[in-house]
């Protein structure tokens, strides 16, 4: 692989986990601000897997990079769909209104973060063609 595909891919890596950070801070951030009850522990773990899956995507190699590159964006898809379900018809008998804290702005960092991991995921799928072609 050339320098500026390695290059280009951890700088998506970088990106990808400075959106999955974002997302984990609003979620702790609004713990803080209040929200408790079941959206609360929701917000917690949210948190939780947004720092693990950002630590995880800077950190892995090869097939490993692959799993957690899904999985994160699988992660900001359930992320953004769980505010629109809510904002929408309601989830868990939980209905969001967007004047709550920083709804617009998570429904804006996660719908940017699934495009940056959506291109991630790319980037480290075909990079791994090329390694295996390679090979």
């Amino acid at each position: 692989m050339t320098e500026s595909r390695q290059g280009s891919l951890l700088v998506l890596r970088i990106l990808s986990a400075l959106i999955l950070l974002a997302i984990a801070g609003i979620h702790l951030f609004l713990i803080f601000d209040g929200v408790g009850g079941l959206l609360g522990v929701m917000f917690v773990l949210n948190g939780i897997a947004g720092v693990v899956l950002a630590v995880a995507i800077l950190i892995t190699r090869g097939a490993l990079l692959r799993i957690v590159a899904i999985l994160s964006l699988l992660f900001v898809l359930a992320s953004l769909a769980a505010i629109l379900l809510a904002l929408t018809v309601g989830l868990f008998g939980i209905t969001e209104v967007w004047s709550f804290t920083l709804v617009p702005e998570t429904v804006i960092v996660e719908a940017i973060g699934v495009v940056v991991l959506a291109i991630t995921c790319g980037a480290v799928f075909r990079r791994g063609r090329a390694v295996g072609a390679t090979a």
